[in-house]
Order: structure tokens, then sequence, then C-alpha cells
């Protein structure tokens, strides 16, 4: 089942976060800076976020972003920097070499596309037992119909390029089209994906 994602589906979302993308930049962070932009998603105007519940009445999966995603991340920040900065002060300290990485991270989805008409999709995992079953495809879908009620025209997605053939398979799948490949800063080859509604 897909029900719009709660505050009180967070935290298992999180967990989940955390078990399908280790080593990326927003696990670094840790669980609370997790938990404070899950939160943010629910909470924005903007925010589209849906989780897949199992059979049992769990959260065993999510997606997760926004309509009209240029600075996005910027109002986020400005309504709660206060705790986003104490959320990513404990990894920071850990590893002080990640503070360009984290000013980087700011300051990039300024760069998003623009407008109403645009949604972007910004996270979407789920436990590794769903995986090949169409809880994704799930997810993907309410997210697509739900962009399409706002008035978006367009969604984009960004993924990994190398040793991510599963997942780039599954966007193509469900009809999206890689529009630009890119590398970051820190060398990752990335995929930009778009799909229009």
């Amino acid at each position: 089942m897909i029900l719009q994602m709660k505050g009180e589906n967070v935290s298992r979302v999180v967990e989940i976060h955390l078990a399908s993308f280790p080593g990326f930049f927003l696990t670094f962070l840790g669980a609370r800076f997790l938990s404070l932009y899950y939160a943010g998603i629910c909470a924005a105007p903007e925010g589209i976020a849906y989780v897949y519940i199992d059979a049992a009445g769990s959260t065993a999966g999510f997606v997760a972003g926004t309509s009209d995603p240029r600075g996005y991340y910027s109002r986020l920040l400005r309504r709660d920097w206060v705790r986003f900065s104490l959320a990513s002060l404990t990894a920071l300290v850990r590893k002080s070499s990640a503070i360009p990485r984290v000013a980087r991270g700011l300051i990039h989805p300024s760069r998003n596309p623009a407008g109403k008409d645009v949604a972007g999709l910004y996270s979407i995992g789920v436990l590794p037992s769903l995986q090949g079953t169409g809880a994704g495809r799930m997810l993907v879908t309410a997210f697509l119909e739900e962009a399409r009620c706002r008035g978006c025209r367009r969604v984009f997605l960004t993924t990994d390029r190398d040793g991510n053939d599963t997942v780039n398979t599954f966007y193509r799948k469900m009809g999206f089209h890689v529009e630009r490949e890119y590398t970051t800063p820190e060398g990752r080859r990335m995929n930009e994906y778009w799909i229009e509604l």
C-alpha cells in the first residue's frame, strides 16, 4: 500500500535511507540530519513524499522530492538552520575535510531546474527484501501522479552513472531518459534523468 509520508514514518524512512545509501553524502551527515531532512519535506508545501507499507503494516520503502525545486534546500535550511547545523556538527567534527563538500551541497541545489511546472525526485529507497517486487515502481508512479496533479510537466532526478546498472535500468524502464551526464567535484560520474508527464 502507498500512503503519503507523515511525521510518524520519518524514523523508519531514515533507517531505510541509511541501509539503502551507505557511503553517500546525506548518510554521512547522520540520522539526526536525515530526520530533519525528511520531516522538512513532509512539512513543506512543495514536498512530495510517499511510503510503501508492507503486508505487516510497516514502512518498507519511500520516495521523496519537491515541486518547484530551485532553491528548495535553501528554503528548508533557512526555516530550521540551527537544528540542521547542530545535526551535521558531529559528522563534520569527525571528518573536517568534508566541510567544503557540505558547503557545495548547500550551494548546488540552487542550480536545480526552476519553475512550478518542474518537480525533483530526490530520494527513493526500499528494503532489500522488496527489490524487484514492484514496490519501487509503485512509489515512483505515486510521485509522478502527484507531481502531475500539482501542474508539473516534467520531473528530474540524478543518480550515479557507474556501478549502478540496476538503478539506471529501473529509471529507463519507468520512462526516464538521460538528458545530461556530468562529474561532481568529488569525481562521481552522474546521470541526470528527466521524464515528461
